[in-house]
């Protein structure tokens, strides 16, 4: 293997088939990852100091080209150009993106790899577009062993551009089956918005097993290293997943300094980054209820609220219920409400997939987004799999909680479900994403909800008028004029 120095562009000699800029942990694995696969890459980054050190330490990898500056690292790219840009999302990269689109030349390729913010994603790919540049807003799942090892990649963008930049990031990507954990998911904005929707359900998914966690701690009064051998129990069964693997391993792990379970000497303030704010966010605009999601947001937040935390420490809790006597049946009923309520929160996230869908002319299909979310990424579980045949089956699913499969496994799981939420509510431990997630499946399969009451109230104070079931047509109750009704 070779490594080039910034001499070597100088003399004219394109020969990097991807460069990458914003050489930070993600960005460096992921041009490992490149390397490795057999393509020359161009490093660039602001610190000379970080290119320096990747080639110092992993030169051996496969074949660098070592740029200082702009002008460099894309006379340094074979054409059409291919740069992947792995920094801040925000400013840094609108800035980033600015000083490349005025080096480069029309059919160049610009690729942001990082969690952007997906109508950012829209106007970036609009301005280059005008400009004759081809811009893609990749999202990339799998955290720095993914970036190196092989992610789950979401590329979005003119399907022109993936036809050169596809079989490189395919390469990269994690395999299942043989089938490259990426595609190209759809135009403009579409990849960082599957991306996004993928950490809105990564974020239900954590606080379901958190919640969990809890129960099986207060609840059944086990000790942690009993814990982390359910979950390890638990991952061999069909909850087996990344997500259940690690945190067996976060919960065997013991603290040097203290003698106690790592987690209890870790502050309970869960962090965020924005992500599943703006699966919320946009949810909202969409109109798609996604409540599991929606709460694992709303948990952080609280979790992090410490001086309300402790200013509320010790309130009345009122009259608690004791510890359920079966312990393995309880154990098991954890397991079968942790099974029903994720999914749920995948039904969610795939709704809200196919409302994007809709709103933004993507044609995106769901079935794709299961098979590259199976490998690599956060979220990769064994049950995706059988996602993927759901929509194989019927790509048209109302929900997935009516895919055959998906729907006799809940309906087994929802007494469970029910003992679960019923059981934490009188012993006063929270649930709310187990709790908001069966009170969802419960509405959904409802025959009536009290919608037709809040109709009727906003017809009372706002004319906002109603529709009937006995008959077509849109109406108004004249409240205020003797209570008849008029056609609006």
């Amino acid at each position: 293997m070779t490594q080039s120095t910034s001499a070597d562009t100088s003399s004219g000699t394109a020969r990097a088939q991807i460069g990458v800029t914003g050489l930070a942990v993600m960005g460096s694995n992921i041009a490992r990852n490149f390397a490795r696969h057999g393509h020359t890459v161009a490093l660039h980054n602001r610190s000379i100091a970080k290119t320096d050190a990747l080639i110092d330490k992993h030169g051996s990898e496969g074949d660098f080209v070592r740029t200082e500056t702009i002008e460099e690292f894309i006379a340094a790219l074979e054409k059409p150009r291919r740069v992947l840009i792995m920094v801040k999302a925000g400013d840094a990269t609108d800035a980033v993106i600015g000083e490349l689109a005025d080096a480069m030349e029309e059919g160049d390729v610009i690729i942001d790899g990082g969690n952007s913010l997906y109508t950012d994603t829209i106007r970036r790919e609009k301005e280059m577009s005008d400009r004759g540049l081809n811009f893609v807003g990749a999202g990339i799942s799998g955290g720095e062993v993914g970036a190196l090892e092989g992610p789950s990649i979401m590329p979005g963008g003119p399907k022109e551009a993936y036809d050169s930049l596809g079989p490189l990031l395919e390469s990269i990507s994690a395999h299942v089956d043989g089938t490259p954990c990426c595609t190209h998911i759809g135009p403009d904005g579409s990849g960082h918005f599957v991306k996004m929707v993928h950490n809105g359900i990564e974020y239900a998914d954590m606080q379901l097993i958190g919640e969990a966690y809890d129960l099986l701690r207060k609840a059944l009064d086990l000790p942690v290293d009993k814990i982390a051998d359910v979950f390890r129990e638990w991952n061999s069964s069909d909850l087996e997943s990344y997500l259940i693997e690690i945190t067996a391993e976060v919960l065997s792990q013991t603290d040097a300094d203290t003698g106690k379970p790592l987690v209890d000497v870790i502050v309970d303030a869960a962090g965020q980054k924005g992500t599943g704010r703006w699966t919320v966010k946009s949810a909202l605009d969409l109109g798609v209820p996604t409540t599991g999601i929606g709460e694992a947001v709303f948990s952080r937040a609280l979790s992090s609220a410490l001086d309300q935390r402790k200013a509320a420490n010790g309130l009345e809790s009122g009259t608690l219920g004791e510890t359920p006597t079966d312990t393995d049946q309880f154990i098991d009923d954890i397991r079968s409400a942790l099974y029903a309520s994720k999914v749920v929160a995948y039904a969610q996230g795939f709704d809200q997939i196919a409302a994007g869908s809709k709103e933004y002319d993507w044609d995106l299909h769901p079935g794709a987004m299961a098979t590259i979310w199976r490998g690599g990424c956060i979220i990769r579980a064994q049950f995706l799999n059988r996602i993927v045949e759901a929509y194989d089956e019927n790509a048209d699913l109302p929900s997935l909680l009516l895919a055959p499969y998906f729907r006799d496994a809940v309906e087994k799981a929802v007494d469970s479900w029910r003992r679960v939420v019923v059981t934490a509510t009188q012993m006063g431990i929270p649930v709310p994403a187990f709790a908001s997630s069966l009170s969802y499946y419960d509405a959904l399969r409802a025959d009536r909800l009290p919608a037709a009451l809040t109709q009727g109230l906003r017809d009372y104070f706002g004319a906002h008028t109603y529709q009937r079931i006995d008959k077509e047509g849109t109406f108004h109750t004249l409240w205020s004029e003797g209570r008849t009704e008029v056609e609006a």
